[in-house]
């Protein structure tokens, strides 16, 4: 490594600190600050409770919220490998949720967005390998749709 390189590598956090960055995970960071502190909207379905679920494990359920997360999920199979004879091999799960994070206290809304993504799984085995593919390929898109909701929220949620 060049001295070059090194100084730019140790300057580097100087700058992002002077442009206002702030680490999420900082003392007094935006984690810090919802940690334990959102009350998620509760489910209606398997796939809505599958992400509360994990929604409430990543960002820490609140007995005393100051936040409230309303959500709306929808998860779309589509067919993704097709025998000549017209059978489906293997499907898609396309995963979108919507989100709007919002101050109890006065309504105000704090953040929204859309994440989208996809998990898949096959249908080559028996019917209890398949349906337990699908659980398993749910149980994944949910825990990925969570982790992208929660780090946007850490990114958009301005609390001040």
């Amino acid at each position: 490594m060049s001295s070059l390189d090194r100084r730019t590598f140790l300057i580097a956090p100087l700058a992002l600190a002077a442009c206002g960055f702030t680490p999420v995970y900082a003392p007094g960071g935006t984690a810090a600050t919802l940690r334990g502190q959102v009350m998620v909207q509760a489910p209606g379905t398997r796939d809505a409770f599958l992400l509360v679920q994990e929604l409430e494990r990543q960002l820490g359920r609140s007995a005393d919220p100051q936040y409230g997360l309303k959500l709306s999920l929808t998860v779309t199979p589509e067919g993704l490998a097709v025998t000549r004879s017209g059978s489906v091999t293997r499907y898609n799960l396309v995963g979108q949720a919507t989100y709007a994070l919002v101050r109890i206290a006065d309504e105000t809304e704090i953040a929204k967005g859309e994440v989208e993504n996809f998990t898949a799984y096959s249908t080559a085995g028996s019917t209890v390998e398949t349906l337990a593919a699908e659980r398993d390929a749910r149980e994944r898109l949910m825990t990925i749709l969570a982790s992208q909701i929660t780090a946007r929220l850490y990114a958009q949620a301005d609390l001040a």
